[in-house]
């Protein structure tokens, strides 16, 4: 279950992220109260998991979840363009988090 919390606390992240972007340094109150709203909700959830999961996998998961799907986001619906360079990097950190995931109770 902490891994499953910790993936959704990883979207939530790049929630956070995108409305950190859209509230335009906090001059837009939706945005900025939803920016409050998901990292409040993303580091608990952070904090739960960490309960029961090691810190070093369940940080580099929880940023990694937060850094591709934020990117995905980007260059889908933000414009931020598709080089075949940022794709491979996006595919490099999902296999990163797989690993770690499957690796979480290894000592």
């Amino acid at each position: 279950m902490a891994w499953v919390i910790l993936l959704v606390s990883g979207m939530l992240e790049s929630a956070w992220a995108i409305s950190l972007k859209a509230s335009e340094g906090f001059s837009k109150l939706w945005p900025s109260l939803t920016f409050v709203v998901t990292a409040a909700l993303s580091l608990g959830g952070l904090a739960y998991a960490l309960r029961s999961l090691p810190v070093g996998s369940a940080y580099a998961v929880w940023t990694g979840t937060g850094a591709a799907l934020t990117a995905i986001i980007g260059m889908i619906w933000l414009g931020e363009g598709t080089p075949v360079i940022k794709i491979v990097s996006v595919v490099l950190i999902v296999a990163g988090i797989v690993g770690l995931n499957l690796a979480g109770g290894a000592h």
